[in-house]
């Protein structure tokens, strides 16, 4: 198997599972029929852009802050995501911040990203908060509403 063949199917196993080490990904890998070792999954995870974040429970896993920018998000995968990372929203005039898990702020960024919500000039993530900022037509406190609704606060 070529090495993108083998980098796209870490990267949907990353999406479809909580991966915690190397070592379950060598081994869903080879459920997959795909052999590979830890030295190269470490090398794929490296050149894939994975990073160790931090999932409600304390665990850590493997996931890709950004997909291609081609692929567009849906509306459910950004639910999924606020739903599972987002634990608060502000605002204040046309700057809406949403508050993460200690180095999950990228993966909500990427998603929201991603979505290419109408109204959104762009994002900046930190650590644990993101910057949203919203078109003067749209503002600030409407955004914050639509975001806090896609969370479940």
């Amino acid at each position: 198997m070529a090495k993108i063949q083998r980098q796209h199917r870490i990267a949907r196993l990353l999406e479809s599972h909580s991966v915690t080490s190397q070592g379950q990904l060598v081994e869903l890998l080879s459920a997959e029929g795909v052999v590979a070792t830890q030295a190269t999954v470490s090398r794929d995870l490296e050149d894939l852009g994975a990073v160790k974040v931090r999932v409600p429970g304390g665990d850590t896993v493997y996931a890709i802050p950004e997909l291609p920018k081609d692929q567009t998000a849906s509306e459910d995968h950004l639910r999924r995501v606020f739903g599972d990372w987002v634990v608060e929203v502000a605002h204040s005039g046309n700057i809406v911040v949403l508050r993460t898990p200690p180095g999950s702020a990228h993966v909500v960024g990427s998603a929201l990203d991603r979505a290419a919500l109408d109204g959104i000039i762009g994002t900046v993530a930190g650590d644990d908060t993101l910057i949203v900022i919203a078109s003067e037509r749209s503002g600030g406190p409407k955004l914050a509403h639509h975001l806090r609704d896609l969370a479940g606060l």
